[in-house]
């Protein structure tokens, strides 16, 4: 017999980011939320997956990446606007609907009162599916993730808005 009969759930999320510029972010993240949440995706996708092939590179994703998660966490820097493989693995995770939460890093940039972030992003924090956050607000209330991990994982998914044209290569 348990004393404790309610045991949270340590939710499997999926990170995407940009890795050569935004890996140290990453990397903090992961050690602060490790005990928190089943991280995977901390490697390359150009170097994982070999191949040209869009279907086999977005069926990759999906068996190999996205399997078992419940969230996509999207971190934004200055460039993850930019990446393909970011909206591959965006439009993969809204294609299983997925939640997805964005986190603006120091190192976004800002255009009048937004945030340059990757489109597909925007698209769903505009319907109210993604939830969105700074990297700022993440130190001194960590509960804050789970707080957005649970709303978007809550959106109805209609909201889901995965119509964009997918990216052919970076910008």
């Amino acid at each position: 017999m348990s004393f404790f009969p309610y045991q949270p759930v340590r939710r499997k999320v999926f990170v995407s980011y940009h890795h050569r510029n935004d890996q140290d972010y990453y990397d903090g993240f992961s050690k602060f939320f490790d005990d928190d949440y089943e991280m995977i995706a901390d490697n390359s996708l150009a170097r994982a997956i070999d191949s040209s092939s869009f279907d086999y590179i977005m069926r990759r994703i999906r068996e190999t990446r996205l399997h078992g998660s419940s969230c996509t966490i999207v971190l934004c820097g200055a460039e993850t606007l930019n990446r393909r493989y970011v909206d591959w693995e965006i439009q993969a995770s809204l294609d299983q609907q997925m939640g997805i939460v964005g986190i603006g890093l120091p190192t976004i940039i800002w255009e009048g009162q937004g945030t340059r972030k990757p489109g597909r992003l925007q698209d769903n924090i505009d319907t109210g599916y993604a939830s969105w956050t700074l990297w700022e607000k993440l130190g001194p209330n960590p509960a804050l993730l789970s707080q957005l991990i649970e709303q978007t994982l809550a959106a109805p998914k209609r909201l889901i808005n995965n119509d964009r044209p997918r990216m052919q290569r970076n910008a």
